[in-house]
């Protein structure tokens, strides 16, 4: 049409943004050394964004100097080391790991795995996957182990044995056909005989 004119993208009429305009006009006024304008609006990138991260909801945690953590963790060791030295610990417990099970023991217990050991009735066998030894006062805690040196636990074997059998029956009605399977697993019955600690914490 010739009586109408299509305003472009880039013509000057274009609607600007006050702040921008303002900020335009004020920027053409200044001297050749270009000043930065001042902040026509409030200044948000000072603020920081209150998060979880920012701003936990618990409370700051203050890491002990390391020279006192040194200083504790000797006292504690040479305490704990005197109280193994002097017998004065009371009835320990133990927690083994043995036949891909974990197990919490003490003196004369009685343990029964579902698995075939080669250990004969009456041998003594030792357990070596310690994880953790308890006292009255104290509790060691291996990561993931104690020390062979640091701890002793020995059993006995005393029964090697079937556990009670199970029936496993198969039925199919109209096909004349039936099976019957008799399951019975190895067992072993193990007594704890002595769960032993030494004075050589480091």
């Amino acid at each position: 049409m010739a009586g109408c004119t299509v305003p472009s993208s880039c013509s000057s009429s274009r609607i600007r943004d006050p702040w921008i305009s303002a900020w335009v006009m004020q920027r053409s006024k200044s001297s050749p050394d270009p000043v930065r304008p001042r902040c026509l609006w409030p200044c948000t990138h000072r603020l920081v964004a209150k998060t979880s991260l920012t701003s936990p909801p618990w409370p700051e945690v203050k890491l002990p100097d390391p020279v006192e953590e040194a200083k504790y963790h000797a006292e504690v060791v040479q305490k704990v080391n005197g109280l193994i030295s002097a017998g004065r610990y009371g009835r320990l417990f133990a927690v083994v790991h043995f036949a891909s099970k974990q197990w919490k023991i003490t003196s004369e217990d009685l343990i029964m795995m579902d698995n075939v050991l080669e250990a004969e009735c009456g041998d003594r066998i030792r357990m070596e996957k310690v994880l953790l030894v308890g006292a009255d006062d104290f509790t060691l805690i291996g990561r993931p182990l104690l020390g062979k040196e640091l701890v002793r636990v020995e059993a006995t074997v005393i029964e090697k044995t079937e556990s009670w059998p199970k029936v496993n029956m198969r039925f199919w009605r109209r096909h004349n056909y039936q099976r019957k399977k008799i399951i019975a697993n190895p067992q072993t019955v193990l007594r704890i005989n002595t769960i032993e600690i030494y004075p050589c914490l480091s």
